[in-house]
C-alpha cells in the first residue's frame, strides 16, 4: 500500500484577529496579543466577531454572495484564500481534479420566522394548524436548502471550480478532525493528489449560541482566557466566528509544480473516549498522545481547547503531564470555532514550522517555548465529545 508524504501548500484563515495566514502570524507571534471580543450584543455571553470582510475579493458575483448565508460566504471566502495561497485558484487543470473535504454544521435559522411562530403560539391553542399555516406561508424552499450542511461544499465548487470528489462531515469539533484525517488518508493511499479541506463557523446568530447554551456550555460574565475559566459562572465556552481551509498535497505533486511547502502533516489520531468512569477523557487523551509517538525534546502545542470545564481540565492535565509540552490555547484569542477549530490549529502549527519560531504565550501561565520548532502538535478536544491530535513537522 502507498504511504505518500502529505504536505500543506495553502492556508486560508479568517477570524476576529484578521484575514490570512500572514495576518494571523503577525498578530499571534507578537507578545501580549489581545483578543477582539463583543460582550454587548449577546449579553451575558461574549463572542469573538468577524472582522469587516470584502466578500468580493473571493466571491466575485454578487448573486452568489446574496444566495449564501454568512457561514457559507465565510467558508467559500476562506477556501478561496487557501486556493490562492497554493497557486491553484484559476488553474482549471488543478481545480477540476481537486478533491474536497468539508466540515460543516447546519445553516442559520430564520429568526424572524421562529419568533413569529412562538408569538402566535401564545394566543392560539390549535398549534398543529398554526404550524401548517406557517409552513405554507412563511417558509421557503430556499430556506431549507440554505440549511443543508453540504451547501458549503457546493458553493465552493460553483465559485472556485473545485469539481473533484466532495465529502462533508457534521459533528462539531469531530467533523474538523475527521475532515483532516480523511483528506490526509486519501493522499497517503494514492486516492487523491491534492485536496481542499477545512470548515467555517459563524457564531453571531442567536440560534448558534442556543445550541451551546441548552446544555449550559457558554461562559457567562466577564471574559477570561481559556485556562482561567475553571470555576467561573456558566460552562466555559466563548465562541468565535472564523474559517480555516488548507490545501493538502502529496509531496510529489507539490514538488512537480514547484509549489512552496509550509509543513508536512504527520500522524493524525482520533478517538471518542468515555468521559465518565475510570480513566475518562484524560486517560483517552494520554492514549492518543502515546499513539502519535511524540518526538524527543521540547514541543509546542496549538490547543483547540474550547474552555468547557470538564473537557478543558482533562486536556490541560494530559498536556501538563508531559513537561516537554508548551501549550497555546487558540480559543483564548480567537474563540471556539466548532467545525473549524481543528483545521485552524493545524494551520497555526504549520505557520510556526514554516517560520521556524514558536508563539509566545497566548495567556498568562502558559509555558515558555524557545527555539525553532521542527514539530508542532495540534489538538481539538470536543466540548461534548470526540477528540483528535495531529503532528505537524518540517518538510525536510
Amino acid at each position: 500500500m502507498a504511504n505518500r508524504d502529505v504536505v500543506i501548500t495553502g492556508i486560508g484563515l479568517v477570524s476576529s484577529l484578521g484575514e490570512g495566514g500572514g495576518a494571523h502570524w503577525d498578530k499571534l507571534s507578537t507578545a501580549g496579543a489581545t483578543p477582539v471580543i463583543d460582550a454587548e450584543r449577546f449579553s451575558p455571553y461574549t463572542v469573538h466577531p468577524l472582522p469587516e470582510i470584502d466578500w468580493g475579493l473571493q466571491i466575485a458575483k454578487r448573486g452568489d454572495q446574496r444566495q449564501m448565508e454568512t457561514w457559507q460566504r465565510l467558508g467559500t471566502y476562506t477556501a478561496g484564500m487557501a486556493l490562492d495561497d497554493a497557486g491553484i485558484k484559476g488553474n482549471d487543470d488543478l481545480s477540476t481534479t481537486m478533491d474536497m473535504v468539508v466540515a460543516a454544521g447546519g445553516g442559520e435559522r430564520d429568526e424572524s420566522v421562529d419568533a413569529g411562530v412562538l408569538d402566535a403560539s401564545n394566543t392560539r391553542s390549535d398549534r398543529g394548524v398554526l404550524l401548517n399555516e406557517k409552513l405554507t406561508t412563511e417558509l421557503r424552499p430556499t430556506l431549507f436548502l440554505a440549511q443543508l450542511s453540504n451547501l458549503l461544499a457546493g458553493n465552493i465548487s460553483i465559485v472556485h471550480k473545485v469539481t473533484g470528489s466532495s465529502r462533508t462531515f457534521m459533528g462539531e469539533e469531530g467533523a474538523g478532525v475527521s475532515a483532516i484525517e480523511t483528506a490526509a488518508a486519501r493522499i497517503r493511499s494514492g486516492q487523491s493528489t491534492h485536496v481542499l479541506v477545512g470548515g467555517a463557523f459563524q457564531t453571531e446568530h442567536c440560534d448558534m449560541l442556543l445550541g451551546y447554551e441548552l446544555a449550559g456550555y457558554l461562559h457567562r460574565g466577564p471574559w477570561k482566557p481559556v485556562w482561567q475559566r475553571q470555576g467561573s459562572e456558566g460552562g466555559g465556552v466563548v465562541t468565535g466566528s472564523g474559517g480555516a481551509f488548507l490545501v493538502l498535497e502529496s509531496r510529489e505533486h507539490a514538488e512537480a509544480r514547484g509549489q512552496k511547502i509550509y509543513a508536512r502533516l504527520g500522524p493524525i489520531v482520533s478517538g471518542r473516549a468515555r468521559r465518565r468512569g475510570k480513566g475518562g477523557l484524560e486517560g483517552g487523551l494520554t492514549e492518543l498522545l502515546a499513539k502519535i509517538e511524540l518526538p524527543q525534546g521540547d514541543l509546542l502545542a496549538i490547543s483547540g481547547a474550547s474552555g468547557a470545564h470538564a473537557a478543558t481540565a482533562a486536556e490541560k492535565a494530559a498536556l501538563d503531564a508531559n513537561p516537554a509540552i508548551a501549550a497555546r490555547a487558540l480559543s483564548s484569542l480567537a474563540g471556539h470555532m466548532k467545525e473549524a477549530q481543528f483545521p485552524f490549529a493545524v494551520a497555526l502549527a504549520a505557520l510556526a514550522v514554516d517560520k521556524g519560531a514558536g508563539y509566545p504565550a497566548f495567556e498568562a501561565g502558559e509555558k515558555e517555548f524557545a527555539g525553532a520548532p521542527k514539530n508542532v502538535l495540534a489538538t481539538a478536544v470536543g466540548y461534548h465529545q470526540f477528540e483528535g491530535v495531529a503532528l505537524v513537522s518540517a518538510p525536510r
